[in-house]
């Protein structure tokens, strides 16, 4: 795997060895002044890399303006449990202070005094790797200086997930941090006002944190500089599918996807062509062969019709079935549905079965219009994205492949 966010080979899980590197000089920046983090973090330009690509800066100023509660959370989510998706379990394994390091400079920032790790039950060497080092942070001279300046008793801990897809959703989190099963909530309230037990709350991804210390570290023109065209700092991509050499690549913001199949990823297996990619996981739109020279980032991407999300790339191959892949994107949807919504849980199974259907060569045209109607009623009919996700899958591969779905009828 190549190198990211510092080489884990060279830093690991020893504090003492991220200290004599990079490590801790932008909590140290930090604690010298607390007032200019977010300022910083929007001249860089960070934005959410768990899948939103929303504006870090905003999210942040929602939760510095809540002054009533004496208690604000901070919920970093590394639950990732979306197939193709496996980054953030890389970073909390192979480089756990960074990951600390930029969640307490984003608690300095917003004034926050519970931080909790949100880890999928399933990524066990992650939740080992962070345990050992909030303990050593928590016997260290310079954690004893933040608390100082943030004047009251911090609360860190590393949560384990429910380790349902569903409880990666920030009011999902919020839900079982109070000890509940994770339901999502309704909006408004949003978390930044009433998050965990009422208190404001903060949820970024654990990408997000972990690439808080640099930018403090180096300044926002730093991070700027690392992206390309109008796009700022690097990304963490996951390639995983029909490629030669699959893995997490870190490479700058706006990486062409032809680049990051055929350069970094080696190109395709037994070299066959390009068929489809699925972009961020399996909740997004298909892109196709055209669309080889689009820029990896949330903008780009999105004028092609599809998502960046999390930067998940899985590539399909000419030979392999699209109605296969999706049935068993969608079968993993129906599977996750917390039940909650009725439109999403019978929804997506009654999806599920249209596509197996289609898929073993049972099923007929009244089949498919059934699939094709439900396409278009079913999305945002759920508190959460989850059937929006199921949907955009299907639709976007109806569009691109009607004439593979058509060949699989009976006639």
């Amino acid at each position: 795997m190549k190198k990211v966010l510092l080489d884990p080979k060279s830093y690991g899980v020893s504090l003492s060895s991220w200290l004599s590197g990079y490590g801790g000089k932008g909590l140290k920046k930090a604690i010298s002044d607390p007032q200019s983090i977010v300022p910083i973090i929007k001249d860089a330009g960070l934005r959410g890399l768990g899948g939103s690509g929303f504006p870090t800066y905003k999210k942040w100023q929602f939760v510095c303006d809540q002054k009533a509660n004496p208690d604000k959370y901070l919920i970093c989510n590394g639950n990732e449990d979306e197939p193709g998706t496996f980054k953030d379990a890389f970073l909390l394994t192979n480089t756990p202070h960074q990951v600390v390091e930029g969640a307490l400079i984003t608690a300095l920032a917003n004034n926050i005094n519970k931080i909790i790790f949100y880890i999928n039950p399933e990524q066990t060497q992650s939740i080992e790797s962070m345990r050992i080092a909030i303990e050593q942070w928590q016997k260290n001279e310079l954690y004893s200086k933040f608390e100082k300046k943030l004047a009251v008793p911090v609360f860190m801990q590393v949560l384990e997930s429910s380790g349902h897809y569903i409880g990666g959703e920030e009011t999902a989190a919020i839900e079982w941090v109070e000890g509940k099963f994770p339901f999502p909530r309704g909006k408004p309230p949003f978390p930044a006002i009433s998050g965990v037990h009422g208190c404001p709350t903060l949820i970024n991804n654990i990408e997000t944190i972990a690439n808080v210390s640099h930018i403090v570290r180096n300044g926002a023109k730093w991070f700027q500089e690392l992206g390309r065209g109008t796009s700022s700092g690097n990304k963490l991509f996951c390639l995983s599918g029909d490629v030669l050499n699959p893995g997490v690549y870190e490479l700058p913001m706006g990486t062409t996807l032809s680049e990051l199949i055929f350069t970094h990823g080696g190109g395709m297996l037994l070299s066959k062509k390009l068929k489809a990619v699925f972009t961020g996981g399996v909740s997004s739109t298909i892109l196709t062969p055209k669309d080889l020279d689009v820029s990896l980032d949330f903008d780009s991407v999105y004028e092609r019709g599809s998502s960046l999300g999390t930067g998940a790339m899985i590539v399909v191959s000419e030979g392999t079935g699209i109605v296969k892949r999706v049935t068993e994107y969608v079968n993993f949807y129906a599977h996750s549905s917390c039940g909650q919504c009725p439109p999403c849980k019978t929804g997506t199974y009654y999806v599920s079965q249209l596509l197996n259907k289609i898929d073993t060569g049972r099923a007929t045209i009244v089949d498919l219009d059934s699939l094709i109607n439900l396409s278009k009623i079913l999305p945002g009919s759920g508190r959460c994205h989850l059937i929006d996700g199921a949907m955009k899958i299907v639709d976007s591969s109806l569009e691109h492949f009607n004439e593979e779905y058509r060949s699989s009828l009976i006639s």
